[in-house]
């Protein structure tokens, strides 16, 4: 059975043609799925009762399965959601005086191997549907609104402002499917999000930041991690492929047509690995020319992950080094830790098909 929710509006529209149907359809089921989150069709009273009849015979919108949802005693909510099954995603809301931000998986785990990520630890199964992509946060505004008493409400007033593709997964591996949940989250007919809103978070994969900045630009961050490409090669292992040279080149061609004039350089803090005052000064070097800003992210530990988080004073120096350079820089504070929901927490659970988690063996810190 067709799952609606696997269409953005072009598709809708597309396949309501092909159905005999016409085109404005989509927009009228759009809204009613993702701007009213209704997923029954005999609500759906300005659509002929027949056309109701033959969408509910013929097709269905069905959302994941919530197996858990957690809240940690910052406010922050963790949602375990089955992917099928053997295997299981994670999605995280993050509420703050000003915004409400969601943090969206894009994969049952990752086969990028980061070294510090629990989710890459878990090894990789596969990549998520449109549905289940979007599906996470309808799951998390349906939750949110109907425990703030805005169950039925229209959008108007957010509880989550923002987006971060930012969950499990390297959203760019999963491109296709990525793209039209993003623009499912960009519709004015659907959730009316400013690409300014939605922020996609990349390991620097060059040739889809290329086809990103024309097919949906939206704000983009990237896990950086490393200020040189003998230790990156080890941290993030996609820099085998895609040096620091080439991902900086792509970051100011992306820069052509993002939604903001910056690029925001992410890199976790790793006791004695990648935090001292000369690291700051290659990574200085390394993104010069490029117009970013910095988001330090003090490691979030996971059981035998072989890091220990960077002392405060040493996160501090880095800090100011990159300040007194000129650049913005944010120390992201850490949310959620007693749910391992922090950033590198989440793990969900994942059957890796690829057996890579099996194969690993410890990597020693590079200097």
């Amino acid at each position: 059975m067709v799952n609606l929710l696997n269409f953005n509006q072009p598709q809708l529209a597309q396949w309501f043609g092909e159905q005999g149907e016409k085109p404005f359809r989509a927009k009228q089921l759009m809204r009613w799925m993702h701007h009213f989150g209704v997923h029954d069709f005999a609500q759906m009273t300005d659509i002929a009762k027949n056309l109701r009849e033959k969408l509910s015979a013929e097709t269905e919108i069905k959302l994941p399965d919530v197996q858990l949802e957690q809240v940690s005693n910052d406010g922050t909510r963790k949602w375990l959601i089955g992917a099928d099954t053997a295997n299981s995603i994670e999605t995280v809301f993050i509420p703050e005086d000003d915004r409400g931000t969601l943090c969206i998986s894009s994969q049952v785990g990752c086969a990028l191997e980061c070294t510090f990520c629990s989710t890459g630890r878990q090894g990789f199964n596969r990549n998520l549907s449109v549905a289940e992509i979007i599906g996470q946060l309808a799951i998390a505004n349906r939750s949110l609104r109907a425990e703030s008493g805005y169950d039925m409400l229209p959008l108007n007033d957010r509880i989550i402002s923002n987006v971060v593709m930012m969950g499990m997964g390297e959203p760019l591996a999963n491109y296709d499917n990525v793209v039209t949940a993003m623009q499912i989250m960009l519709d004015d007919s659907a959730y009316g999000l400013s690409r300014r809103r939605v922020t996609l978070s990349t390991s620097g994969m060059v040739p889809a930041m290329d086809r990103l900045k024309e097919d949906c630009p939206v704000a983009l961050a990237v896990s950086l991690h490393a200020p040189n490409d003998a230790l990156r090669d080890v941290i993030v292992p996609i820099n085998k492929k895609y040096p620091l040279k080439e991902l900086m080149a792509a970051c100011n061609r992306y820069l052509v047509k993002a939604p903001r004039d910056f690029v925001t350089f992410e890199y976790v803090m790793l006791d004695n690995v990648n935090d001292t005052v000369e690291h700051a000064y290659q990574l200085l070097e390394t993104v010069k020319g490029v117009n970013c800003k910095f988001n330090l992210i003090p490691f979030n530990p996971f059981p035998n992950s072989g890091y220990e988080t960077s002392k405060p004073s040493h996160i501090r120096v880095f800090r100011d080094i990159l300040m007194q350079a000129g650049y913005v820089v944010t120390v992201r504070k850490t949310r959620g830790e007693d749910i391992d929901a922090a950033c590198g927490q989440l793990a969900g659970k994942v059957l890796d098909k690829t057996k890579r988690s099996s194969k690993r063996i410890p990597i020693e810190a590079v200097e």
